[in-house]
């Protein structure tokens, strides 16, 4: 588990990777000497006072994250915010730190962990968006925001094989990741982690990362109640749908319960930079454990003039009670 903090994550000088072999051994000694991916981001800033019950909290995979302040208009009402895909320094974002951008408009704390640094300007629809010829950091990654200070912030690496160092037309180091906290609130401390599970691959790949992630957290903050939230990707590049995922068994064999709003209701969309309108999916939860949530809203990330500003619906909920 990673618990230090910087206030602001440095971009490292990209590794030379002409002739290197791309197996793991070579990517983890890689990383191994960057800083950004042994140290958490913590910025924004917040009142120290508890959140008073109901607090609303969203989960969202923001694609990205194009437009960081019609984003947060979207998830305005939300006091804790579970946030996935967020750039920092990246060309196709405008060098935006997003999450902070997020944070200041919105007035959260926020903790962010780095998924992967990018080696290149993303995919040739996402070179569309670049005004410049390089990234200042090449930061992607996940964050946790509230509108309190965050305690014991943590990021947790999950399991996985590497597969984006690998790609030809994204390369990247890194892996996915959960980045979480201990936030306050006026019936006691709930761990609340945002989350992004692997979408290249198969079932049993983001079972054990559940499983891995909830390890991690049973070992770390023991007997506290836990609220997971993001894109879990399930049924996403599998033989069958989100029912078949079997990282809801290795959760409810922990004691969490799944909420991800209707059933029939998907939480994806195309966007700008995922142009696929045949696409529908059921990727995004909450898992919960000593957690009381309310109905579950799959709130439209279309904008006031009907952009998308994610690939992603966000999922927004209200906690009712602990314990």
């Amino acid at each position: 588990m990673i618990t230090k903090t910087v206030a602001e994550l440095l971009a490292p000088p990209l590794p030379d990777l002409s002739g290197v072999t791309r197996d793991v051994p070579t990517h983890d000694a890689l990383i191994a000497d960057l800083p950004c991916f042994q140290t958490l981001e913590i910025g924004g800033s917040a009142p120290a006072a508890p959140l008073a019950l109901p607090i609303t909290v969203g989960a969202w995979n923001l694609e990205r994250c194009l437009f960081p302040e019609a984003s947060a208009l979207k998830v305005m009402d939300c006091d804790l915010l579970l946030l996935s895909e967020m750039d920092s320094g990246m060309a196709r974002t405008k060098q935006r730190n997003t999450t902070a951008a997020m944070a200041e408009a919105n007035g959260y704390a926020y903790a962010y962990a780095l998924e992967f640094l990018e080696m290149g300007l993303g995919s040739p629809i996402e070179h569309e968006f670049c005004d410049d010829d390089h990234n200042l950091s090449g930061f992607h990654g996940n964050a946790v925001a509230a509108r309190t200070t965050l305690g014991q912030p943590f990021a947790v690496r999950l399991f996985g094989h590497r597969q984006w160092f690998t790609d030809a037309e994204q390369p990247r180091l890194g892996e996915r990741v959960a980045v979480g906290a201990v936030v306050e609130t006026s019936a006691g401390p709930l761990v609340a982690v945002s989350t992004h599970l692997e979408s290249a691959t198969g079932q049993g790949h983001r079972q054990e990362q559940v499983a891995g992630l909830i390890a991690a957290l049973d070992a770390a903050f023991p007997g506290l109640p836990v609220l997971i939230g993001g894109d879990l990707n399930t049924g996403n590049h599998s033989d069958g749908t989100w029912r078949d995922e079997e990282l809801f068994d290795v959760a409810r064999a922990a004691g969490f319960t799944a909420h991800g709003g209707p059933e029939d209701q998907m939480t994806t969309r195309p966007s700008l930079i995922t142009r696929w309108p045949e696409r529908a999916m059921k990727l995004d939860w909450f898992l919960a454990r000593g957690v009381t949530l309310e109905a579950v809203e799959i709130r439209s990330s279309l904008d006031q003039n009907g952009t998308p500003l994610s690939d992603h619906d966000a999922i927004v909920a209200r906690i009712t009670a602990l314990g």
